[in-house]
């Protein structure tokens, strides 16, 4: 739970930021996993969830201007 508060507390730039890190951890780790290098399993994990909780919390904010523009032009 902390971790989507953490992500609902960050701007638009600074989530597409972190966004764009951590599937480029995720590349990495699944890279290492592959070719044998890898030596924490469960980060690969944490990763993907990370990945996810992201585009989720991305998503909502999605949802929430898509709703606020209809709500703004049924007013109108």
């Amino acid at each position: 739970m902390a971790k989507r508060d953490e992500y609902r507390d960050l701007g638009d730039a600074e989530l597409f930021e972190r966004l764009n890190d951590g599937k480029q951890e995720l590349f990495n780790l699944r890279f290492q996993h592959v070719t044998g290098q890898l030596d924490n399993y469960s980060r690969l994990n944490e990763a993907k969830r990370q990945v996810a909780r992201l585009f989720t919390e991305i998503r909502s904010r999605e949802i929430a201007a898509a709703e606020a523009l209809v709500s703004a032009e049924e007013g109108s």
